[in-house]
């Protein structure tokens, strides 16, 4: 490798996946944090890593982990609050960035705020690269390069599999509460919009059964219109609770009317912290209880429309290996191009493709 990766929130739930997964495939990261002791002692787990003290409100700390050409993997969150810093850290420094964010607003920062710098400096930067959003922008690309005339229309859906709502992390539980809350980018007419989550629903077959999903935030309507120009409207479903798909609707309506009042947000965090649960996520047994399943669907102003399946590991298990593939193939030099990319940007389809198919996302 010519470049260094640094792992910061090593310690944390999501940080471990991507440590093991980057160890399988023979990478030794520098593992950054706040805490010296607790990076000691996985340190020592790990075979002996080297460890760097950071934190992530102070820009010195981070500016000091990497230099040109190392990569930055970070996992802390919430990416809103403590993202801005690590990654300017590296887009000033001509080092790679990628991170665990599901925050599509974010991105969006990312995109305004550094990609000319990026640029200039060489630091291919990705952003939500892991379980938001690869597979769907993996999927979709597939489905509209596939399409036998110009697509004007993709709608992704992502499922799970087993029982998923045991096997959820707080992060993602408080992740899902909030995301209710927020409005949802959507590219629709062929310009970015933003729209109430849950504000609708699509019914999708996977594995021969109709199941329904609600209207969500993906980086797929950021990054799938520049690549296939004939894209009029992009959306984003989630479905892994189908029956809880229209319920949501309503939910989402009524948080949002709650949120306009005066102590409104606090009521709504009293109300939901019982299904919030305990901190961390599940472990290894609980985790291969589920899998991934995300479609795609390519449609046009004529013909049938054309679709594509992609499954792989739990959630979870599927963004520390990305994460981790990711990082390696960036320390190889293996992109060409520099700025605030997506997945197909940095590597290119059929690259793409053969990596997540290493991590077990595979095409059905």
């Amino acid at each position: 490798m010519t470049g260094r990766i640094v792992l910061l929130g090593a310690t944390g739930y999501t940080g471990d996946l991507v440590l093991g997964a980057l160890r399988r495939r023979g990478a030794r990261p520098v593992l950054a944090g706040r805490d010296r002791t607790a990076l000691h002692a996985l340190a020592e787990r790990s075979g002996g890593l080297d460890l760097a003290v950071a934190d992530v409100t102070d820009a010195g700390s981070v500016a000091a982990l990497v230099g040109q050409g190392d990569v930055l993997v970070t996992t802390v969150g919430p990416f809103e609050r403590f993202g801005h810093t690590v990654a300017r850290a590296a887009a000033e420094a001509g080092a790679h960035y990628i991170d665990s964010t599901g925050e599509v607003g974010f991105v969006r920062d990312l995109h305004r705020d550094l990609d000319d710098r990026a640029r200039r400096t060489g630091s291919v930067m990705l952003p939500a690269f892991g379980y938001d959003y690869v597979p769907g922008i993996l999927a979709g690309s597939l489905a509209a390069a596939g399409h036998p005339s110009p697509v004007r229309s993709l709608d992704i859906g992502y499922f799970a599999t087993g029982p998923l709502w045991r096997g959820l992390s707080q992060g993602t539980r408080t992740t899902m509460r909030d995301g209710l809350s927020l409005p949802t980018a959507r590219w629709r007419d062929a310009r970015l919009v933003e729209e109430r989550s849950a504000s609708t629903t699509r019914a999708f077959t996977v594995r021969g059964q109709r199941k329904r999903a609600f209207l969500v935030s993906g980086t797929e309507v950021l990054h799938l219109p520049a690549a296939f120009p004939s894209l009029e409207n992009v959306t984003v479903y989630n479905g892994w609770f189908p029956a809880l798909s229209r319920p949501a609707t309503v939910l989402s309506a009524a948080t949002a009317a709650a949120l306009r009042v005066p102590g409104g947000r606090a009521l709504v965090d009293t109300l939901t912290r019982p299904v919030i649960g305990p901190s961390g996520g599940p472990d290894a047994t609980e985790r291969a209880r589920t899998r991934t399943h995300v479609v795609a669907v390519a449609s046009s102003a004529a013909g049938p429309a054309t679709e594509v399946h992609v499954e792989g590991p739990s959630i979870y298990d599927l963004t520390g290996e990305l994460i981790a593939w990711a990082a390696t193939r960036l320390a190889e030099g293996a992109s060409s191009t520099a700025g605030v990319v997506g997945p197909v940007d940095a590597f290119g389809l059929r690259e793409l493709r053969e990596g997540c198919a290493e991590t077990g996302l595979v095409v059905v």
